[in-house]
């Protein structure tokens, strides 16, 4: 239980937001909720209170947190019928909005000043780790916003991650998770290839898998993605739909600032083979699944 319990608001109760709004109660934080399904019982029985919209929760917190799939929603959430704003209106002096959803940076920009006109403060806090992560509460989140509001946020986002790090400005945090996500898609791309080679080779995809964890081509992809490969389990995590919207953006950044990322889009299309074979709500790590179908061969298989 903290000192100084302070009110606190969390929009967006998914397989990211829930756990990570029950880490900001446990810490003896009022907390106001809302989402577009039901508030998960263990949030009620916690003591979370259940607001009708987010112009609720932005009345009745101090410091609002955003965790929603996409740019459109975050703009719904922040400005639509009922949303943030409406909650602002005439009291959003003093008060912080901090979205954690990984969304277009241009448009976090256009957002931040918006609710800055309010008279609201504005981070933008993407996180990585996925589920796991969230549970753990062992997120890494990339920040952008003021230095102050950053400084003021920190103790709570300690609550839910332990890689924190203030980029740079509003948008800095976007543009650092659209990094992020090149990163981790290349990186499954490239284990599932080995993987899908190995097998197709006749070698033990597992006994290949320890092999290199050992070496340089080390990597937590590795670990923990090349053995859902392996075990076939690609119940989601993180899902492939989100993950293709999060390179979408990264090739939509390019495209606007003359920037070539080859990887990148073909990792965004073995990701659209994955979802034209219905695998979009799989983990990311199903991309290999791609891969597979045209060497028609799943790794494992004898």
């Amino acid at each position: 239980m903290t000192t100084t319990p302070l009110r606190l608001g969390f929009i967006g109760l998914g397989i990211m937001g829930a756990p990570m709004a029950g880490h900001l109660r446990a810490a003896g934080h009022e907390l106001y909720v809302t989402t577009r399904s039901q508030v998960p019982q263990a949030l009620r029985d916690a003591g979370a209170v259940a607001c009708a919209n987010a112009a609720e929760v932005a009345r009745r917190a101090d410091i609002v947190f955003t965790m929603v799939p996409d740019t459109p929603d975050v703009e719904k959430v922040l400005f639509g019928a009922g949303g943030v704003a409406e909650g602002l209106a005439g009291a959003g002096q003093g008060k912080v909005v901090v979205d954690m959803s990984s969304i277009s940076p241009i448009e976090t920009k256009a957002f931040a000043e918006r609710i800055a006109a309010l008279g609201a403060a504005y981070l933008d806090a993407p996180v990585s780790g996925g589920e796991v992560g969230a549970k753990a509460a062992s997120l890494t989140i990339m920040v952008g916003g003021e230095a102050a509001v950053f400084e003021r946020v920190l103790p709570l986002f300690q609550l839910m991650g332990k890689n924190i790090t203030h980029v740079g400005g509003v948008g800095a945090g976007q543009t650092t998770k659209v990094a992020n996500q090149i990163i981790v898609a290349l990186n499954i791309a490239a284990v599932s290839e080995a993987l899908v080679f190995a097998s197709k080779a006749g070698a033990d995809p597992a006994k290949v898998r320890q092999a290199l964890m050992g070496g340089f081509a080390s990597s937590r992809i590795l670990e923990v993605h090349g053995e859902r490969m392996i075990k076939r389990t690609f119940n989601p995590g993180f899902r492939i739909k989100l993950h293709q919207k999060d390179l979408n953006l990264a090739l939509q950044g390019a495209r606007a600032m003359g920037v070539a990322l080859p990887q990148t889009a073909s990792a965004a299309q073995l990701m659209q083979a994955c979802a034209a074979h219905g695998l979009a709500d799989m983990d990311h790590s199903a991309l290999v699944r791609a891969l597979e179908l045209m060497a028609g061969h799943e790794v494992g298989q004898g």
